[in-house]
C-alpha cells in the first residue's frame, strides 16, 4: 500500500492509498509522463537536420507526434534525411549562417504546417582546427556567423513570425567546449559559450511567452567530430565516468524532455548530456 496519488497529468502526490500492485501503480506513471513527452499538435523546425544529433532530434520529434521541418544547406542531403523518417517531415535548404535564408525558412514552416511551436538551433560549423591565437579572419567569421549569430538570426525569426504571439520554446546545442578548455577547439567553443549566454539573455527576455534551453553534449560519435574520436574511442571511453562516447538519441532524448509539457517550467537552463566529462578531476590531487 503506497501514499501516492497518480492525477490526470501523470504527477504523484502524497495523500492518497493505492491498494495495488507497485507495477501497475508506475504503469500509470509512465503512461502520465509519455503524455507529457508527446509532442501532437506541435510544429518543430530543427536547423542541420540532415544529419547527426540533428537528424536524430528530429527523427525522435517526429516520432512523439510533431511536424517537423529540417533544414540545412545540401538539399540531396536533406531528402535522404526525410526519406528514412516516420510522420510528417518535410525539408527547406538553407544557410543556418544567413539571416535571410532563416526568415524564408521559418515562413515555410509555417506556411506549410500551420505554425512554429519548436525551433532547435543545432547546426554548426568547426572550419578550423588549431590555436585560437592563430585562426584567421575568414574562418572565424564563419565559425562565429554559423554557430553564435545563426542561434540569434533563427530566434528572432521564430519569435518575429509566430512565437511572440503564440509561445513556444526554443532549444539550443552547445557543447561542454563552451564550459571548459580544448586544444584545438578554442575558436568552436567560444560560439559555444556565447551560445550558452545567448540562451540565458534570451529566455530572460522572452520570458512569459517562450522557453529557451540548450543542451551541452559531451563527445558524441558523429560524422561531424569524426576527427576527435575516430582513432581514439576505447581510450578516450575509458576515460570517462559512464565508460562510453555519447550517440545522437542520448542528446535527442533530452532535447525531447526540454521541450515537452514535461518541462514546462524550465527555462534559461543549460542541460549538460556528456557521460560525464565535466565531471573529471583537475589532476591536481591524486587519490
Amino acid at each position: 500500500m503506497l501514499l501516492l496519488h497518480v492525477g490526470n497529468s501523470g504527477g504523484v502526490s502524497k495523500g492518497t492509498f493505492l491498494n495495488q500492485h507497485p507495477r501497475r501503480l508506475f504503469a500509470k506513471i509512465s503512461e502520465g509522463l509519455d503524455m507529457e513527452l508527446s509532442l501532437a499538435g506541435k510544429t518543430a523546425l530543427v536547423t542541420g537536420g540532415s544529419r547527426g544529433i540533428g537528424k536524430a532530434v528530429a527523427t525522435v520529434f517526429a516520432s512523439a507526434g510533431a511536424k517537423v521541418m529540417i533544414s540545412s544547406r545540401k538539399p540531396d542531403a536533406l531528402a535522404e534525411a526525410v526519406a528514412t523518417m516516420e510522420g510528417e517531415v518535410d525539408f527547406y535548404a538553407a544557410n543556418a549562417g544567413n539571416p535571410n535564408d532563416a526568415e524564408r525558412c521559418v515562413a515555410r514552416t509555417i506556411e506549410r504546417f500551420g505554425s512554429l511551436d519548436i525551433l532547435v538551433n543545432n547546426a554548426a560549423t568547426n572550419p578550423y582546427m588549431g590555436a585560437l591565437i592563430d585562426v584567421d579572419v575568414s574562418r572565424a567569421d564563419k565559425t562565429v556567423q554559423v554557430n553564435q549569430m545563426g542561434v540569434l538570426w533563427w530566434s528572432q525569426w521564430a519569435w518575429r513570425s509566430w512565437m511572440s504571439r503564440h509561445g513556444g520554446t526554443i532549444l539550443n546545442i552547445a557543447s561542454v567546449g563552451g564550459m571548459s578548455v580544448e586544444p584545438g577547439l578554442g575558436i568552436y567553443n567560444v560560439t559555444k559559450a556565447a551560445v550558452i549566454q545567448l540562451t540565458k539573455q534570451l529566455a530572460y527576455e522572452l520570458a512569459p511567452f517562450v522557453r529557451v534551453n540548450a543542451i551541452a553534449p559531451g563527445l558524441v560519435k558523429t560524422q561531424f567530430a569524426r576527427a576527435l574520436w575516430e582513432n581514439a574511442e576505447d581510450t578516450i571511453a575509458e576515460r570517462l565516468p559512464l565508460r562510453r562516447l555519447g550517440e545522437v538519441d542520448d542528446v535527442a532524448k533530452a532535447a525531447l524532455f526540454l521541450v515537452s509539457e514535461a518541462a514546462s517550467w524550465i527555462t534559461g537552463t543549460v542541460l549538460v548530456v556528456d557521460g560525464g566529462t565535466l565531471t573529471m578531476p583537475s589532476g591536481g590531487i591524486t587519490a
